[in-house]
């Protein structure tokens, strides 16, 4: 079956969209949707995936983790992959999970381990012969970021492990935790925020942003490039996982690993439960559900996981989590309050989203104040009018939602609201929408709203990371006249920061020099940083290695272009046309006379043998990572998928290979590779004359 043309411009935009919101959430520690927002758009890409095999390739977010490390920090890359866990939104999924399990290892009884699934960062921690040396984040589950020296300054963390008769100490030992930071810690964080922003304005200065919530504070704080500001944030950690361990015990059950680290002085929650049937874990989901805020800190649900590892082996792994566990998620929190006006904010495309402006109201762990209504569409479907009580569901994150408004309560003469048909910035062009599409755009590319979007998505941490250039400070330069589109980032000159409010002599220097600093980005961030219609940073790092600079991106025929792994038409046809149009010309010549790199990826020279060829990688091989092995094919034109369909063409089975995924290549005829075939069909695309889909 074949997408149509609809079907695969929904897959794009919602590939971009899973994209764009996982960075945002685990990078930026900025979440813009609710937790059930982005679950619903992972679930409509993931029906997509399942119903048109063609759409799903292994750059599909529904296949990774998180979202690639931001620049800041080293890179670490995990010895054993951090994945994350499946949701379950109700007790029906949790039911079907159960299920699942238990006919997967059929009448064998099955144990569960419950913890509570906390609210924060989730890190590894490596020591070598009882020392700590290495801490990361968990990135996109490959590769995180270090910040080694930002968790040696949480108390308790040990520096160094010291075992016994009963628990020695490995010589290589991996644990795994959330950090968190405590409610009493968050309140007194923001207490000192707030008293610093009351200083602020007292000298004239701009005040700081609060945090608004634990995760975010806790999270920013660990991303500190400065330690000792970390040190001064007071993080805890919970420690939950074992990861790669050299010379240690043999354990039969994931509460055993528990105890041993206990044993060991890490940091273990007490509420940990192991119980016998799945009915009483739905008794410790919903007990926790409703006492979730008697705890020091911010929970957000449950973790479940099967507590034999002998069972764990045999149920595996999908592309992205285990098979063995699954995260129940609370409901979001709600609370009433009145909707005093509604607003329209125009975004760096043009689009122009209602926004809901409420009596503040505590919700979701915060002081709401503004809530977002998605679109025209959802406010006519919603019909939410101004003087209305609305419910206000948030769900620990930083945009909250108004899910409908309490008709009961409607005051008389309450009318409905119409969408404005100009658009608010000072031009006030004509607000369009589309007869097929959700959105109302401002089409009027001078639109200063839009403008400003642009240079604001360009010098985030999801495109050029220049740190210091917020939204505030790009709002005055554009309203000066010193910066029109990115491309003027590079002529600004320290006198002219000097006229903004808020700068002092350092921080301009300061904001020069990380606009200096930003030249030297890898070609995906300077790609993806252009903000092209659909294009995000899986394309843009597949069209890097296929191309290797921008101006041959920028020279290549839409049909060249998505011919690229993860491209396909949509993106190809979108960057075509942002190229052939002058005003963006300009921008890269701007660019180009400001020194920023245009390339520095090494095209692959290996020869094309897999062009078209679909191979799927399982287990372990002598010579080769999993990763590795994966570039070894797409560095030669293949796909190398996660999981195995009809359109497969061999599958590659090294030492610990998945039981499905042979089992499935046996049930559909696919060839079974083991080493030597593999180096075979690398050299020459074709199966070794032995090979057989057994």
């Amino acid at each position: 079956m074949t997408p149509s043309v609809e079907q695969s411009k929904r897959y794009d935009e919602l590939r971009q969209l899973v994209s764009r919101h996982n960075h945002l959430y685990h990078a930026e520690d900025m979440p813009e949707i609710s937790d059930a927002e982005f679950d619903a758009l992972v679930r409509e890409l993931r029906v997509l995936e399942e119903k048109f095999v063609e759409l799903n390739d292994l750059t599909s977010p529904t296949k990774l983790v998180g979202p690639a490390p931001v620049t800041t920090f080293d890179p670490v890359r995990h010895r054993v992959p951090m994945t994350s866990l499946d949701n379950a939104m109700d007790a029906t999924e949790l039911q079907a999970w159960g299920e699942r399990v238990a006919k997967i290892l059929g009448d064998a009884p099955v144990q569960y381990v419950c913890e509570l699934k906390i609210d924060g960062l989730a890190v590894s921690i490596r020591y070598e012969q009882g020392l700590l040396v290495q801490a990361a984040t968990r990135g996109d589950g490959q590769v995180g970021e270090d910040i080694t020296a930002n968790v040696a300054t949480i108390s308790s963390i040990p520096a160094t492990i010291v075992g016994g008769l009963l628990a020695p100490v490995p010589e290589i030992l991996e644990i795994r935790g959330e950090v968190y930071m405590s409610m009493s810690a968050f309140q007194k964080f923001r207490a000192e925020k707030e008293e610093e922003n009351l200083r602020r304005v007292a000298d004239g200065k701009q005040p700081v942003a609060v945090p608004v919530n634990p995760r975010n504070a806790g999270a920013g704080s660990l991303r500190q490039k400065d330690s000792r500001i970390t040190a001064s944030r007071e993080l805890s950690l919970w420690t939950y996982q074992l990861g790669e361990v050299v010379g240690g015990e043999n354990f039969s059950s994931h509460s055993e690993t528990l105890q041993y680290l206990r044993s060991l002085g890490f940091p273990i929650n007490p509420e940990i439960k192991v119980v016998s049937s799945l009915e009483e874990v739905f008794a410790f989901c919903k007990y926790w559900e409703t006492h979730r805020h008697d705890l020091g800190y911010e929970i957000d649900g449950v973790a479940v996981k099967v507590d034999s590892l002998a069972q764990r082996e045999i149920l595996g792994f999908t592309s992205r989590a285990p098979r063995w566990a699954i995260a129940c998620k609370f409901p979001p929190e709600e609370r009433h309050t009145i909707l005093q006006d509604i607003g329209v904010s125009i975004g760096r495309t043009g689009r122009a989203t209602p926004f809901a402006v409420l009596d503040p109201v505590f919700v979701g762990g915060s002081t709401v104040s503004m809530a977002t209504l998605h679109n025209r569409d959802q406010v006519a479907l919603k019909d939410v009018r101004i003087g209305d009580t609305v419910v206000v569901r948030k769900a620990g994150d930083v945009i909250p939602e108004v899910v409908g408004p309490v008709l009961s309560l409607r005051p008389a003469g309450a009318v409905a609201w119409t969408f404005p048909t100009v658009c608010p910035c000072p031009i006030g062009s004509i607000l369009v929408k589309q007869d097929d599409a959700a959105d109302t755009k401002c089409v009027e590319p001078s639109c200063p709203f839009q403008r400003d979007q642009r240079i604001i998505y360009y010098a985030s941490r999801t495109g050029m990371d220049i740190e210091g250039l917020g939204e505030r400070t790009v709002t005055a330069l554009s309203e000066k006249g010193f910066v029109q589109d990115v491309g003027d980032l590079y002529s600004l000159a320290i006198e002219q920061l000097l006229t903004l409010d808020g700068f002092a002599e350092q921080s301009a220097i300061n904001l020069i020099d990380a606009i200096n600093d930003s030249k030297r980005r890898p070609l995906p961030k300077l790609l993806t940083a252009l903000g092209i219609k659909h294009l995000g940073p899986a394309a843009s790092e597949s069209l890097s290695r296929a191309f290797g600079n921008l101006d041959r991106i920028s020279s290549a025929t839409s049909e060249q272009l998505a011919q690229v792994g993860g491209v396909g038409d949509v993106i190809a046809e979108s960057i075509s046309q942002w190229f052939s149009q002058k005003e963006n010309a300009s921008i890269i010549e701007k660019l180009r006379r400001a020194g920023v790199d245009f390339g520095n990826v090494i095209i692959s020279t290996a020869e094309q043998t897999l062009i078209g060829k679909a191979v799927v990688v399982t287990g372990t091989l002598e010579n080769y990572s999993r990763q590795s092995a994966q570039s070894a094919i797409t560095d030669r034109g293949g796909k190398s998928p996660g999981s195995v369909s009809a359109k497969t063409f061999a599958v590659v089975a090294g030492v610990g290979a998945g039981a499905s995924k042979l089992a499935s290549a046996q049930e559909q005829k696919i060839p079974i590779l083991d080493q030597e075939g593999f180096e075979y069909l690398l050299a020459t695309g074709n199966l070794p004359p032995t090979s057989t889909g057994i």
